[in-house]
């Protein structure tokens, strides 16, 4: 017995919107063995057509609201992405009984806790395995196969500007506006990249995974957001010298004090998993204390993997229509969770507690090392390396430093008092520096 099949409506059919809609003709058959009935595309809204999309014999529509509104679509797919129309697109699909699928991660980290009320109350599904690094399955395996574990830290490489850029500077020893063009003339890289080489785009990643592996509210606007903009091919190449590799990463952590939320340049040791991640490709590493480390790696955009992502949302959501046993694991993967649930806070910046990797440029004077090693010690705050290099730009000379773990709050106070020194010339340069150890 073949049972009626569930009809999708697809808003949006840009770049994952026309890849969600091939595959879904292209592997129809296999997806509806799959989900024991057949999965349709039974309207498109969109405001232009796609060329890669054969859409005849398919509704198309110009109004977005009206395949949210249609009575004969069981599941909306919002691939339109932004804030506003989106939100309301949802919000009138949920409100019209749909189930949702979306790939938009802006949208979830910063409207999820109301869509996901809203949702709750209307007994739909709100899927967005496509929201977090494309076509790599990392919401689902925190959410269901990682169930068993306490989580202690995830750490990843979310955006693939970011990492496409780093990785180029690395191997090519250039600078970051040069790399940045090439990504741009490529297509690797938005005409305003500020989203993508600031963090913003990351931090919204980096929200979602931390709800679902720490099981607190969606909080995106207390994550720390530091882009790469001010990393140079000179701390690139120290870096490796030291055994590192710098990393556009999104870090998230359980203290006793409550979670880290960051997103920052990071170094870290070449020989972590994370290190050898290369190009625009995605990576997230998991410490779950059953499991030990695990690593999810893959394309974290582009239309077939990101739509990889969205029709296997759509067959969760099949499956589960087909039971009709609503056996469904929380949005968040925790029940109960409470906005002001105050049980984990996310813990300010200045309150993490990390080594870091310093540059300084300082006048070539006798004395000025003893200067810089009591202020930092005045704080605390040991050195675990030093480099002082021969001078190049006339007198000075930069020093390369690298500390213990220490807390913010502390470099913070040291860096101010450095950069007041006379013989430190412009801003000391601060990278964050991660273990990630493996073995814990």
């Amino acid at each position: 017995m073949t049972l009626k099949p569930v009809r999708v409506g697809i808003c949006g059919l840009g770049t994952v919107g026309g890849g969600t809609f091939n595959v879904l003709t292209r592997n129809a058959d296999d997806i509806a063995r799959r989900a024991s009935r057949p999965i349709i595309v039974e309207q498109v809204g969109t405001r232009r057509d796609n060329p890669q999309c054969e859409t005849a014999g398919v509704k198309v529509t110009r109004d977005v609201f009206e395949v949210a509104r249609n009575p004969d679509v069981d599941v909306l797919v919002e691939l339109i992405g932004g804030y506003d129309v989106a939100r309301e697109l949802v919000m009138t699909a949920i409100e019209n009984g749909k189930h949702v699928v979306t790939a938009n991660k802006a949208l979830i980290a910063v409207h999820g806790n109301e869509i996901f009320q809203a949702a709750h109350e209307k007994g739909v599904i709100v899927a967005f395995e496509a929201a977090v690094a494309g076509g790599i399955p990392v919401i689902k395996s925190l959410r269901e196969g990682l169930g068993a574990n306490r989580i202690q830290w995830l750490a990843g490489i979310i955006n693939g500007t970011g990492n496409y850029i780093l990785t180029h500077m690395r191997d090519e020893g250039r600078a970051f506006d040069d790399v940045l063009a090439e990504a741009q003339a490529l297509g690797y890289a938005e005409a305003d990249p500020t989203f993508d080489v600031e963090g913003i785009d990351a931090a919204h990643k980096l929200t979602i995974l931390a709800s679902i592996a720490f099981g607190v509210p969606l909080q995106f606007d207390r994550a720390y957001t530091e882009g790469i903009s001010r990393v140079t091919a000179e701390d690139v190449e120290q870096a490796d010298q030291l055994g590192y590799i710098i990393k556009h990463l999104g870090i998230s952590k359980r203290t006793e004090k409550g979670l880290e939320l960051r997103v920052h340049p990071t170094l870290i040791p070449k020989e972590r998993l994370l290190a050898s991640v290369h190009g625009v490709k995605n990576a997230i590493a998991v410490m779950g204390d059953a499991v030990g480390p695990t690593l999810y790696y893959g394309a974290g955009a582009g239309a077939e993997p990101t739509a990889s992502a969205v029709v296997a949302d759509l067959l969760d959501v099949a499956r589960d229509i087909t039971t009709e046993h609503h056996y469904r694991v929380p949005y968040l993967a925790f029940s109960g969770i409470d906005e002001a649930d105050g049980s984990l806070p996310i813990l300010p910046m200045e309150d993490i507690v990390t080594a870091y990797y310093l540059r300084l440029l300082a006048v070539d004077r006798p004395g000025v090392l003893a200067r810089v090693a009591t202020i930092l010690s005045e704080q605390g705050i040991s050195i675990e390396a030093i480099i002082q290099k021969e001078a190049t730009e006339g007198e000075l000379v930069p020093i390369i430093l690298m500390t213990h773990r220490t807390r913010e709050q502390y470099m913070n106070q040291a860096i101010r008092q450095l950069e007041s020194l006379a013989d430190i010339a412009g801003p000391v340069t601060r990278i964050r520096v991660e273990s990630l150890d493996e073995q814990e």
